[in-house]
């Protein structure tokens, strides 16, 4: 199973919509996905039509170490999604409050190596933060996909991140393997341009082929509980999510 997180600490860079759009572009072709919602804001469950905002998940899991068999939710076929649950902002707030309070980094770790749930992608949307959170979801994962957006606030916001994650690394002993996506990506605009081509100079080998293009349909897309994909098939952003689902399995890259 490949273990993705999808990560950035900056709000508004489209991280929430490249996780659930991408997730069901790849059960459509056939993959066996879980997703995991990480982010107390739980508007990845949302994007999907979950819309019970009293559901238990990922907080009952790490609090009292229950089952994510227990909490998973069968939204679509091939796709499973375990959302956040109310607690989880909770409880990242009493870690930073009072420190871990025997809490350990490897908690989500430690649950999905009990789970029982057959997948071929666990993909897992991150909050825009740092904290504990996050922290166990690094040490969960092999991969992280990091959503950049086409102005130099996104790469300035990129070169911080990648910077954190290099700390990070150096105590989990290992490199996280990199892929990177243009997202809300705007063609005409030359700025756009520039900034893919600079991330691209950066990060050779690391930028996904497909950039995800900006388009009413994907911010409409949420408001019904849909994938892009499935409220307007022929949307650029549809065709874009399917080509992207395509890179990361034939390891497209953008040159």
């Amino acid at each position: 199973m490949r273990k993705i997180a999808v990560v950035n600490q900056k709000g508004g860079v489209g991280k929430t919509t490249l996780t659930g759009n991408l997730a069901y572009a790849l059960a459509k072709q056939g993959k066996r996905v879980l997703l995991i919602d990480m982010d107390p804001q739980s508007h990845l469950a949302a994007s999907l039509g979950v819309v019970d905002r009293g559901l238990s998940g990922m907080d009952r899991v790490l609090i009292n170490q229950e089952p994510m068999e227990k909490h998973a939710v069968l939204v679509r076929d091939n796709l499973n999604l375990i959302p956040a649950g109310k607690e989880l902002g909770m409880l990242e707030k009493r870690c930073d409050q009072k420190g871990v309070d025997g809490w350990s980094g490897t908690l989500l770790k430690e649950a999905l190596e009990r789970s029982q749930i057959q997948s071929d992608f666990l993909i897992i949307d991150s909050p825009p933060s740092s904290g504990v959170l996050v922290v166990n979801i690094l040490y969960a994962v092999e991969e992280v996909l990091i959503p950049v957006t086409g102005d130099y606030l996104g790469l300035q916001g990129l070169s911080y991140l990648i910077g954190t994650l290099r700390n990070f690394e150096q105590s989990l002993g290992h490199k996280l393997r990199r892929n990177l996506v243009m997202s809300r990506f705007q063609k005409r605009r030359r700025l756009a341009r520039e900034v893919r081509d600079k991330v691209q100079s950066y990060f050779p080998g690391e930028l996904l082929k497909t950039p995800i293009r900006e388009c009413d349909a994907l911010a409409e897309a949420p408001g019904f509980g849909k994938s892009v994909i499935e409220y307007r098939w022929h949307a650029p952003s549809s065709r874009d999510f399917k080509s992207l689902a395509k890179d990361l399995l034939q390891e497209r890259t953008y040159s």
